[in-house]
């Protein structure tokens, strides 16, 4: 056993498939997605403020690793520092935020109408964004 650190990617690999196997599902797509934001829903009432970040950092690990299958993203570090999700080389998302509105807002923010709009999003054009390299 080794005592190196685990990889970041490794790490949000791991957060995802945790939740992948807490939800009992068998892949990373727009099906999981859409259970996802029903699971959201449903833990909405019964969670309090306090738990509102650390659920949205684990279960934003599961929509990103989602974007990442569907998409062919990579997880990338946003201009900001923040860790999301890098499409085609122009587009970043940031599942977490994207979580963090549903939990806060209600399906009005809902992560399943998000992911169901990426598409359209990656095909709109779009100019370079700085938080890609050369």
């Amino acid at each position: 056993m080794s005592d190196a650190p685990e990889s970041p990617i490794a790490a949000l690999y791991a957060a995802a498939e945790a939740v992948r196997q807490q939800l009992q599902l068998a892949t990373y797509d727009e099906a999981a997605v859409q259970r996802l934001a029903g699971f959201i829903e449903e833990q909405r009432p019964l969670l309090k403020p306090d738990n509102h970040e650390s659920v949205a950092t684990a279960l934003g690990c599961f929509l990103g690793q989602c974007m990442v299958q569907v998409f062919g993203g990579e997880w990338a570090a946003g201009p900001d520092g923040s860790t999301g999700v890098g499409i085609q080389g122009k587009h970043f998302f940031n599942p977490f935020y994207r979580v963090a509105e549903q939990l806060a807002r209600g399906e009005k923010e809902s992560v399943a109408m998000f992911f169901a709009g990426i598409p359209a999003r990656l095909a709109a054009p779009q100019g370079r964004k700085g938080w890609i390299p050369g």
